[in-house]
Protein backbone atom coordinates (compact mmCIF):
# COMPACT_ATOMS: atom_id res chain seq x y z
CA UNK A 1 0.00 0.00 0.00
CA UNK A 2 1.43 3.43 -0.91
CA UNK A 3 1.04 5.40 1.85
CA UNK A 4 0.64 9.53 0.35
CA UNK A 5 1.35 12.60 2.44
CA UNK A 6 -2.20 13.86 1.40
CA UNK A 7 -2.77 15.99 4.39
CA UNK A 8 1.26 17.61 4.88
CA UNK A 9 0.46 18.69 1.36
CA UNK A 10 -3.17 19.87 2.25
CA UNK A 11 -1.86 21.82 5.56
CA UNK A 12 0.88 23.60 2.91
CA UNK A 13 -1.37 24.38 0.36
CA UNK A 14 -4.47 25.27 1.67
CA UNK A 15 -3.62 28.64 3.27
CA UNK A 16 -2.60 29.48 -0.62
CA UNK A 17 -5.70 28.25 -2.37
CA UNK A 18 -8.52 28.51 -0.16
CA UNK A 19 -11.28 25.31 -0.89
CA UNK A 20 -8.05 23.36 -2.03
CA UNK A 21 -8.48 19.50 -1.48
CA UNK A 22 -6.15 16.69 -2.39
CA UNK A 23 -7.51 13.41 -3.57
CA UNK A 24 -5.90 10.06 -4.54
CA UNK A 25 -7.22 7.47 -6.93
CA UNK A 26 -6.64 4.08 -7.35
CA UNK A 27 -6.92 4.37 -10.85
CA UNK A 28 -8.40 6.11 -13.63
CA UNK A 29 -7.98 6.93 -17.56
CA UNK A 30 -6.30 10.71 -16.79
CA UNK A 31 -6.08 12.69 -13.85
CA UNK A 32 -6.53 15.37 -16.37
CA UNK A 33 -8.87 14.35 -18.27
CA UNK A 34 -10.93 13.77 -15.02
CA UNK A 35 -10.51 17.44 -13.40
CA UNK A 36 -10.99 18.52 -17.08
CA UNK A 37 -14.47 16.85 -16.66
CA UNK A 38 -15.18 18.38 -13.21
CA UNK A 39 -14.58 21.77 -14.36
CA UNK A 40 -17.05 21.48 -16.86
CA UNK A 41 -19.50 20.06 -14.91
CA UNK A 42 -19.05 23.09 -12.57
CA UNK A 43 -17.52 21.51 -10.15
CA UNK A 44 -13.99 23.33 -10.09
CA UNK A 45 -12.75 23.48 -6.62
CA UNK A 46 -8.93 23.72 -6.54
CA UNK A 47 -8.02 20.03 -6.61
CA UNK A 48 -4.72 17.67 -6.59
CA UNK A 49 -5.46 14.83 -7.92
CA UNK A 50 -3.48 11.66 -7.94
CA UNK A 51 -3.64 8.34 -9.40
CA UNK A 52 -1.20 5.36 -8.58
CA UNK A 53 -2.67 4.17 -12.04
CA UNK A 54 -3.59 5.72 -15.30
CA UNK A 55 -5.08 3.87 -17.88
CA UNK A 56 -5.78 6.74 -20.85
CA UNK A 57 -2.79 9.59 -19.70
CA UNK A 58 -2.40 11.57 -22.35
CA UNK A 59 0.73 13.65 -23.09
CA UNK A 60 1.34 16.97 -25.58
CA UNK A 61 -0.34 16.22 -29.14
CA UNK A 62 -1.98 13.50 -27.86
CA UNK A 63 0.83 11.14 -26.78
CA UNK A 64 -0.15 8.42 -24.58
CA UNK A 65 2.08 8.18 -21.21
CA UNK A 66 2.33 5.18 -19.43
CA UNK A 67 2.31 4.99 -15.82
CA UNK A 68 2.27 2.31 -13.34
CA UNK A 69 1.52 2.29 -9.87
CA UNK A 70 4.69 2.52 -7.65
CA UNK A 71 7.07 3.09 -10.85
CA UNK A 72 5.59 6.24 -11.62
CA UNK A 73 3.88 9.81 -10.40
CA UNK A 74 1.05 10.83 -12.32
CA UNK A 75 -1.10 13.77 -11.37
CA UNK A 76 -3.03 16.66 -11.93
CA UNK A 77 -3.50 20.48 -9.97
CA UNK A 78 -6.79 21.88 -11.20
CA UNK A 79 -6.98 26.12 -9.92
CA UNK A 80 -8.25 29.21 -11.17
CA UNK A 81 -5.82 31.10 -13.19
CA UNK A 82 -6.42 34.69 -15.06
CA UNK A 83 -3.02 35.58 -16.40
CA UNK A 84 -2.56 38.78 -18.21
CA UNK A 85 -0.60 36.00 -20.63
CA UNK A 86 -0.57 32.52 -20.75
CA UNK A 87 2.56 32.18 -22.92
CA UNK A 88 5.72 30.58 -20.94
CA UNK A 89 3.68 28.86 -18.41
CA UNK A 90 4.33 25.12 -19.09
CA UNK A 91 8.07 26.36 -18.88
CA UNK A 92 7.23 28.15 -15.57
CA UNK A 93 6.07 24.75 -14.57
CA UNK A 94 8.50 22.70 -15.64
CA UNK A 95 11.64 25.11 -13.43
CA UNK A 96 9.29 24.67 -10.31
CA UNK A 97 9.28 20.52 -11.10
CA UNK A 98 12.76 20.48 -11.46
CA UNK A 99 14.00 22.35 -9.09
CA UNK A 100 11.68 21.00 -6.41
CA UNK A 101 13.62 17.47 -7.62
CA UNK A 102 16.99 17.47 -8.27
CA UNK A 103 19.96 20.08 -9.71
CA UNK A 104 21.07 17.64 -12.81
CA UNK A 105 17.12 17.69 -14.09
CA UNK A 106 17.10 19.84 -17.48
CA UNK A 107 14.07 21.07 -19.39
CA UNK A 108 13.32 20.15 -22.95
CA UNK A 109 11.29 23.09 -24.58
CA UNK A 110 8.64 23.16 -24.32
CA UNK A 111 6.99 20.73 -21.54
CA UNK A 112 9.62 17.86 -20.59
CA UNK A 113 12.04 16.94 -17.95
CA UNK A 114 15.24 15.12 -18.99
CA UNK A 115 17.92 13.83 -17.26
CA UNK A 116 21.13 14.02 -19.98
CA UNK A 117 19.59 13.15 -23.11
CA UNK A 118 16.71 10.80 -22.00
CA UNK A 119 13.09 11.90 -20.57
CA UNK A 120 12.70 11.62 -17.44
CA UNK A 121 8.91 13.03 -16.90
CA UNK A 122 6.63 15.52 -19.16
CA UNK A 123 4.08 18.36 -18.49
CA UNK A 124 0.40 18.78 -19.70
CA UNK A 125 -1.51 21.81 -19.60
CA UNK A 126 -5.30 22.35 -20.05
CA UNK A 127 -7.62 25.00 -19.83
CA UNK A 128 -11.28 25.57 -19.18
CA UNK A 129 -13.77 28.42 -18.71
CA UNK A 130 -16.25 28.09 -16.29
CA UNK A 131 -18.46 31.17 -16.54
CA UNK A 132 -16.28 34.12 -16.26
CA UNK A 133 -13.39 32.10 -14.47
CA UNK A 134 -10.74 30.42 -16.88
CA UNK A 135 -9.22 27.86 -14.82
CA UNK A 136 -6.36 25.36 -15.36
CA UNK A 137 -5.13 22.05 -15.18
CA UNK A 138 -1.54 20.57 -14.89
CA UNK A 139 -0.96 17.35 -15.26
CA UNK A 140 2.80 15.93 -14.54
CA UNK A 141 4.02 12.32 -15.02
CA UNK A 142 7.52 11.35 -13.68
CA UNK A 143 8.85 7.80 -14.21
CA UNK A 144 10.48 7.23 -10.26
CA UNK A 145 11.69 4.24 -11.17
CA UNK A 146 12.88 2.40 -14.34
CA UNK A 147 11.43 1.28 -17.27
CA UNK A 148 11.38 -0.28 -20.71
CA UNK A 149 12.43 1.80 -23.52
CA UNK A 150 10.36 -0.63 -25.95
CA UNK A 151 8.49 1.78 -28.49
CA UNK A 152 9.86 4.70 -27.27
CA UNK A 153 11.45 7.71 -29.24
CA UNK A 154 13.72 8.70 -26.59
CA UNK A 155 15.10 6.35 -24.02
CA UNK A 156 13.48 6.83 -20.32
CA UNK A 157 15.06 8.25 -17.39
CA UNK A 158 14.04 7.28 -13.69
CA UNK A 159 14.06 9.78 -10.64
CA UNK A 160 15.57 6.77 -8.91
CA UNK A 161 19.25 7.58 -10.67
CA UNK A 162 19.49 10.81 -8.96
CA UNK A 163 17.35 9.90 -5.79
CA UNK A 164 17.77 6.09 -5.30
CA UNK A 165 15.33 6.62 -1.76
CA UNK A 166 12.84 9.11 -3.09
CA UNK A 167 9.31 7.20 -4.21
CA UNK A 168 6.22 8.80 -5.52
CA UNK A 169 4.82 10.12 -2.24
CA UNK A 170 7.75 11.94 -1.53
CA UNK A 171 8.44 13.39 -4.91
CA UNK A 172 4.52 14.86 -4.86
CA UNK A 173 5.63 16.09 -1.43
CA UNK A 174 8.55 17.83 -3.03
CA UNK A 175 6.74 19.31 -5.79
CA UNK A 176 2.96 20.42 -5.11
CA UNK A 177 3.40 23.39 -2.44
CA UNK A 178 6.60 25.13 -4.74
CA UNK A 179 3.82 24.54 -7.93
CA UNK A 180 1.06 26.10 -6.45
CA UNK A 181 3.42 29.09 -5.10
CA UNK A 182 5.27 29.60 -8.99
CA UNK A 183 1.79 29.02 -10.74
CA UNK A 184 0.31 31.99 -8.47
CA UNK A 185 3.42 34.05 -9.19
CA UNK A 186 2.90 33.47 -13.04
CA UNK A 187 -0.94 34.88 -13.08
CA UNK A 188 0.69 38.16 -11.71
CA UNK A 189 4.22 38.27 -13.53
CA UNK A 190 4.20 35.72 -16.16
CA UNK A 191 6.97 34.24 -17.39
CA UNK A 192 9.77 36.58 -16.63
CA UNK A 193 10.39 36.10 -13.49
CA UNK A 194 11.10 32.28 -14.51
CA UNK A 195 13.25 33.13 -17.90
CA UNK A 196 16.66 33.42 -15.89
CA UNK A 197 16.55 30.10 -14.24
CA UNK A 198 14.70 28.22 -17.72
CA UNK A 199 18.12 29.51 -19.53
CA UNK A 200 20.06 27.79 -17.09
CA UNK A 201 18.05 24.62 -17.18
CA UNK A 202 17.54 24.22 -20.66
CA UNK A 203 18.47 21.35 -22.59
CA UNK A 204 18.67 22.61 -25.93
CA UNK A 205 20.56 25.99 -25.75
CA UNK A 206 23.87 26.22 -28.16
CA UNK A 207 22.31 22.44 -29.52
CA UNK A 208 21.59 21.73 -33.33
CA UNK A 209 17.86 21.04 -33.10
CA UNK A 210 15.35 19.55 -35.96
CA UNK A 211 12.01 20.45 -36.04
CA UNK A 212 9.15 18.17 -37.14
CA UNK A 213 9.27 20.13 -40.88
CA UNK A 214 12.55 19.31 -41.54
CA UNK A 215 14.15 22.56 -40.74
CA UNK A 216 17.17 22.49 -38.88
CA UNK A 217 18.79 25.05 -37.00
CA UNK A 218 20.69 25.79 -33.35
CA UNK A 219 19.08 26.81 -30.38
CA UNK A 220 19.60 30.23 -28.78
CA UNK A 221 17.12 29.87 -25.75
CA UNK A 222 13.84 31.42 -25.45
CA UNK A 223 11.41 34.93 -25.81
CA UNK A 224 10.48 36.95 -22.49
CA UNK A 225 6.66 34.80 -24.14
CA UNK A 226 8.44 31.98 -23.62
CA UNK A 227 9.05 31.16 -27.57
CA UNK A 228 11.76 28.57 -28.43
CA UNK A 229 14.46 30.51 -30.63
CA UNK A 230 16.37 28.81 -33.37
CA UNK A 231 19.20 30.08 -35.44
CA UNK A 232 18.61 28.88 -38.95
CA UNK A 233 20.13 28.65 -42.76
CA UNK A 234 17.85 31.47 -43.28
CA UNK A 235 18.24 33.73 -40.24
CA UNK A 236 16.66 33.54 -36.61
CA UNK A 237 13.01 31.72 -36.20
CA UNK A 238 10.63 31.63 -33.82
CA UNK A 239 8.85 28.80 -32.75
CA UNK A 240 5.62 27.85 -30.31
CA UNK A 241 4.42 24.42 -28.39
CA UNK A 242 1.93 24.58 -30.80
CA UNK A 243 3.78 24.56 -34.28
CA UNK A 244 6.40 22.48 -34.55
CA UNK A 245 8.25 19.52 -32.22
CA UNK A 246 11.92 19.66 -32.00
CA UNK A 247 14.50 16.88 -31.06
CA UNK A 248 18.20 17.34 -29.86
CA UNK A 249 20.19 15.91 -32.63
CA UNK A 250 24.13 14.81 -32.32
CA UNK A 251 26.34 17.68 -34.09
CA UNK A 252 27.10 15.15 -36.82
CA UNK A 253 23.24 14.95 -37.83
CA UNK A 254 22.56 11.67 -36.81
Amino acid sequence: MIRWPAEDIWEAVAPLLPGFTVEVLPEIDSTNSELMRRIRAQRAEPTLLVAERQTAARGRMGKPWQGERGASLSFSLAMPLAPAEWAGLSLAVGVTVARSLHPDLRLKWPNDLWLADRKLGGILIETAALQDQRHVVIGIGLNILPRSGEGLSTPPASLSELRPDCDAPQALRDIAAPLVRAVQRFEHAGFAPFRLAFDDLDLLRHRPLRLSDGTAGTGDGVDDDGALRVQTATGLQRVTSAEVSVRPVEPSGG
